[in-house]
């Protein structure tokens, strides 16, 4: 394997023109993004746009069909544990506890268990989820289930967390406290974050940088810095340089949002 770049830092990633095709339905159109380390990356589109196909290259469960897509300046071509997808669905498995999920990954990887389990209590109580240890998925309401996959990934230490509309399905108030619960996880910790959302208000809360995407094909249609002072809180929705970047990105996405609206099946 050729070493990494010292121009290219840990916890990098970078797509140059990806196209991506099933059969004679073109998906991804010449997607080039660029996520740097430490930062927190969104990338906006219509629902049933392609989000997810990007998400699984960046991944490296599928590959593209032209262009590349790197981690540190070589090529994805597998899934790895520096680089953990979280999905929409939940992956937790039913029969295992909160504490026996959150430590699977350290034991599979035959990690010091030891030092894990300290990094477990310190990740479950950064989450509010102390107290819940001997509970199963199915005691946890859908909120903590997202903390719990959440501590899950990041015990494993990755480079990079890759997020796929991980609040989908939450209530509105679960979903702002679940927001202000990322961006604080974010905010102390070295983890470059990549989320995939079809909420503007999301990105543009939560990111350093957005990337709004086309209706299908998926085409970067606009690339957006969000220059918000950190740490984010709830009430920065309320700001006037909020609501301008909202607009700004209402704007973008409109006409794909009707695009992907007249498309739709009569009746749907």
């Amino acid at each position: 394997m050729a070493e990494t770049s010292s121009k290219i830092a840990a916890g990098e990633m970078e797509m140059k023109g990806v196209n991506k095709s099933f059969g004679p339905k073109v998906v991804l159109d010449g997607i080039s993004i660029s996520i740097k380390r430490g930062s927190f990356t969104c990338i906006c589109g219509p629902s049933g746009g392609g989000k997810t196909t990007l998400m699984n290259i960046l991944a490296g469960y599928l590959m593209p069909d032209e262009g590349a897509c790197l981690f540190n300046g070589e090529s994805v071509t597998e899934p790895n544990p520096e680089r953990i997808a979280v999905f929409q669905e939940t992956s937790l498995f039913d029969w295992m506890t909160l504490w026996d999920n959150v430590l699977f990954g350290p034991k599979i990887q035959g990690m010091n268990l030891k030092e894990a389990s300290e990094k477990a209590r310190d990740l479950i109580d950064l989450s509010g989820l102390t107290g819940f240890e001997t509970k199963f998925p199915g005691q946890l309401s859908g909120g903590m289930q997202r903390r719990a996959e959440l501590i899950r990934a990041l015990i494993n230490d990755p480079q990079v967390l890759l997020l796929d509309e991980p609040f989908r399905g939450l209530d509105a108030m679960t979903r702002s406290m679940m927001q202000e619960y990322f961006l604080k996880v974010f905010e102390t910790t070295s983890t470059t974050m990549l989320l995939i959302t079809a909420e503007l208000e999301e990105a543009v809360f939560m990111g350093d940088m957005v990337y709004l995407l086309s209706a299908m094909p998926a085409k970067v249609k606009k690339e957006m810095l969000l220059p918000l002072p950190r740490p984010r809180l709830l009430e920065m929705q309320t700001s006037p340089e909020f609501a301008r970047l909202h607009i700004e990105a209402y704007e973008t996405m409109e006409e794909e949002a009707r695009k992907t609206f007249e498309l739709m099946p009569s009746g749907s």
